[in-house]
């Protein structure tokens, strides 16, 4: 345990030092200093995406470093081509390595633009790689980084896809963004499992695979700047819609199944800076759906006797209390109400922020005698967590405490609590 925190705290430490450096700035007249804020603004820009630039590609600051349960210390170089090198064209990958599990994972991929106006790309992908079992992530996401991601250092439960992708990228509007990806996988869980069907044991399967996804902001403002059209304005709700289908004995394919998400985003600011939150999302699965492909409710507490042992970091939307690989779902919904009231300005560089948060989750699972080898629970009745967070007290660490209450409340009181720190930084 020890060992865990003590990683934790350094990966923060350097992210931290690293967003904060800052390179000297001699004296200069009005207009060179002008220039120098653009190229500034530009370059933190690009840095708070995750891509370092160089000239004429961006080093993909995601696969420097990471850490999780079962490939420990992750490290390697990706990137992607940027403007300089072509704007018709770009190349993009990644190679990294797991230290614990002694393999590399790769990534090669590229595309190409076929119209400027609607900014739409063909895309290209092989990728061999691990993704968490019961994620679900939606293909027109806009890129996220943070230097640090709290609930990867506590994930054991992988699969490892080798991918062949074909995408294309489309802008319908400027509020209304789609991707559609038609993708083959060969899928191998990384602990033991099995899937029963028609009598059939399925460790390793092959899946084909259509996705459509679409994510529309009706209330974001967009303008257009030095020729190209841009978010001025961050507008809520948003939404994001994606419907998946698998086809059996498409390219040797052996399950059929189809898959629909949603989320719904919501933010009021106040006019005393407070800021509240409202997070909806929900999926349903049917069909032939293996349990690498369901959904599970975003845990983030580990399996340890006492609160001391299970201390780690609070995630960004995910449940505390909640134990990793406890509940699966084939259908599935959570709540998340957040509420951040105004920082406290005790000092120009002290400001600390008390967040209130409430989760809930509700799902169930249609066929669960067909997960052989794997136990969980289910979701039938209301999962209720609340607690709060106290931000930026140091270096952008902070602490959380969390409390798991009504149909889930476990009989022991102190496995019912959560109790983190948090880390929040940025440029």
């Amino acid at each position: 345990m020890l060992q865990r925190q003590l990683v934790v705290f350094l990966l923060m430490l350097v992210s931290y030092s690293y967003a904060q450096q800052q390179p000297p700035r001699p004296e200069k007249d009005s207009t060179q200093h002008a220039q120098d804020s653009i190229k500034k603004t530009e370059f933190l820009k690009t840095i708070g995406n995750g891509y370092l630039p160089f000239k004429y590609f961006n080093l993909d600051l995601r696969y420097l470093i990471k850490f999780n349960q079962y490939e420990g210390f992750r490290t390697g170089l990706g990137g992607i081509t940027n403007d300089e090198f072509s704007e018709r064209y770009r190349l993009d990958g990644y190679l990294v390595y797991g230290f614990r599990d002694d393999k590399f994972k790769y990534k090669i991929g590229g595309g190409f633009r076929v119209n400027e106006a609607s900014n739409t790309w063909v895309n290209l992908a092989y990728t061999d790689d691990l993704q968490e079992s019961g994620s679900s992530k939606f293909l027109t996401d806009k890129r996220f980084f943070t230097f640090f991601e709290p609930r990867l250092i506590n994930i054991n439960l992988f699969y490892r896809h080798i991918t062949k992708s074909v995408s294309l990228q489309h802008k319908v509007t400027n509020h209304l963004l789609s991707e559609t990806q038609l993708a083959v996988s060969k899928i191998t869980p990384t602990y033991y499992y099995n899937y029963l069907l028609d009598g059939k044991s399925y460790h390793s399967y092959d899946l084909s695979t259509a996705k459509v996804s679409m994510q529309w902001s009706p209330f974001s403002h967009f303008e257009l700047v030095n020729d190209k059209i841009k978010e001025t304005k961050d507008g809520y709700p948003k939404f994001a819609l994606q419907l998946t289908q698998g086809f059996k004995s498409v390219f040797g394919s052996d399950f059929t199944f189809s898959k629909l998400d949603f989320r719904t985003i919501h933010q009021f600011n106040h006019k005393n800076e407070a800021v509240t939150n409202i997070t909806l999302v929900a999926g349903i699965a049917g069909g032939d759906t293996p349990l690498t492909h369901l959904y599970h409710a975003y845990p983030n507490n580990i399996t340890k006797e006492t609160i001391l042992q299970r201390f780690s970091v609070a995630g960004i939307n995910s449940f505390e209390t909640m134990y990793f690989n406890e509940f699966f779902s084939d259908k599935f919904s959570t709540l998340q109400l957040k509420h951040a009231f105004k920082p406290f300005k005790i000092s120009e560089r002290f400001k600390p922020q008390l967040v209130l948060i409430s989760r809930y989750a509700l799902g169930e699972m249609t066929s669960k005698s067909r997960h052989e080898g794997f136990d969980f629970n289910t979701l039938e009745k209301l999962y209720s967590e609340s607690g709060l967070e106290i931000n930026k007290l140091f270096f952008g660490f902070g602490l959380s405490f969390a409390y798991r209450y009504g149909s889930y409340h476990l009989p022991k009181l102190e496995d019912n609590m959560a109790f983190k720190f948090t880390f929040n930084i940025s440029l």
